[in-house]
């Protein structure tokens, strides 16, 4: 059976994935999911990924799984743990050296107005859920987003992504380019926008555990 480390993204909690947890744990699997120290100034990179490595502890037969902004955690989690596979979920690719806040110049990625966040991110999540996932955003601050990348190379682990055909955030046409660019892997793909383990729990949870 797997462990399942389930990073969000940024201004995001560990309550995020709680629906794609149940899965996996009704089939024995077992699942961390941890809140990030995103809202304490002074949490670093490496804080972050401490996060979840204390929250793993001793389990094994790791997944790691990073959605969004948590693209920069999942890859310093693998360089601390033993990890099997790395799934980036519509996640951001770092390169070594880069701080986060470089990353969407760096990218291409262009300005993005945020006013209307159900629009832009959960667009396909039932309303009330997303009215409470909009009610649940932390702020996102700190040191974190100005600090290099501290790794010199893509850890030594089997990494997959996974694309959101109908991401309204990171379009389609956009990541593929820097998943070429970055990884040089071929991406999976899935129905969906910016925020799968809300809108298709189910169907991401069954991707997870196909691949664990």
């Amino acid at each position: 059976m797997a462990t399942f480390a389930l990073i969000h993204g940024g201004g995001g909690s560990a309550w995020e994935w709680h629906l794609v947890a149940e899965e996996p744990r009704g089939r024995g699997h077992q699942v961390v999911a941890v809140d990030l120290p995103i809202d304490d100034e002074s949490a670093g990179l490496w804080d972050y990924a401490d996060a979840v490595v204390d929250a793993v502890g001793e389990r094994r037969d790791l997944v790691v799984v990073a959605h969004s902004w948590g693209g920069f955690v999942g890859p310093l989690v693998c360089d601390r743990l033993a990890a099997d596979l790395l799934v980036l979920v519509t996640a951001m690719i770092p390169v070594p050296g880069e701080p986060p806040s470089d990353w969407w110049g760096n990218t291409g990625f262009g300005h993005k107005d945020i006013s209307d966040p159900i629009g832009l991110f959960l667009h396909d999540v039932p309303r009330e859920l997303a009215e409470e996932a909009v009610r649940r955003e932390r702020e996102h601050v700190g040191m974190a987003y100005g600090e290099p990348w501290p790794l010199e190379a893509w850890p030594d682990v089997p990494t997959r992504f996974l694309l959101c055909r109908d991401d309204r955030f990171f379009t389609p046409e956009f990541m593929r380019g820097v998943v070429r660019d970055r990884l040089g892997i071929t991406l999976d793909e899935i129905d969906g926008g910016h925020a799968p383990m809300l809108a298709r729990p189910k169907e991401l949870a069954d991707y997870l555990i196909g691949r664990s």
